[in-house]
């Protein structure tokens, strides 16, 4: 991967498997398997997307196939119950639906995943309407970023503005991910905004920094 990808529109699958609200649960379930995913969105209209099909709102039918809950598990599985019965993409989508813009930048994504114990997020424009998917894997592609182009980087975008005049050359080498800087700089009080910076570079695993100011 080259370049440095900030945002989700830069590491979004474009060519998504959708289905309408009518879609039938065999075809959900063959679609997820064919395309190898856990999560479809749910469309209307122009593509807005409306909800999402995942295999956990599929699983009840399999669950209550054969089971006579008592009281206390049909007050606490409501919803499973009912989605155990669902046989259209409208009754079984979880709605509203999880969503995110592709100028979203990664953190912001991995954050909302997390939270929402999600594994993938529809892509919307302002309208809803569906220009991607992005999903765990997706914003793991970062780490498969050259070490080289990590460096340059983090020569481009943290060494050469935040230490333009050093006493000795910032030597920045990045092996597997993890980039070491070593050299003096005259200001020292930058070099903690350093570090932070390296960090911040989309596809860094780790920072060893071993700058020292002149004045040390």
């Amino acid at each position: 991967m080259t370049g440095s990808p900030h945002q989700v529109g830069d590491v979004m699958t474009r060519a998504v498997v959708a289905v309408g609200r009518e879609a039938l649960f065999k075809d959900i379930v063959g679609r997820m398997d064919g395309g190898r995913i856990s999560a479809l969105p749910v469309l209307e209209g122009d593509g807005r997307v409306v909800g999402v099909v995942s295999e956990a709102d599929l699983l009840p039918k399999e669950e209550f196939r054969n089971s006579d809950p008592d009281r206390f598990t049909q007050l606490r599985r409501l919803s499973g119950l009912a989605k155990a019965g669902a046989v259209r993409a409208e009754e079984l989508m979880s709605t509203p639906a999880v969503t995110v813009h592709a100028d979203a930048k990664l953190p912001e994504a991995a954050r909302i995943m997390a939270i929402r114990h999600v594994k993938r997020l529809p892509v919307v424009n302002a309208e809803g309407v569906l220009e991607g998917v992005v999903s765990r894997g997706d914003l793991l592609k970062v780490f498969l970023r050259s070490d080289m182009d990590l460096a340059d980087e983090i020569r481009r975008e943290v060494v050469d503005p935040l230490f333009p005049a050093p006493v000795e050359p910032v030597h920045i080498m990045v092996s597997e991910g993890i980039a070491t800087l070593t050299g003096r700089v005259i200001d020292g009080s930058r070099i903690p905004l350093a570090v932070r910076m390296v960090r911040g570079v989309e596809g860094v695993v780790g920072v060893d920094c071993r700058l020292t100011a002149a004045d040390a």
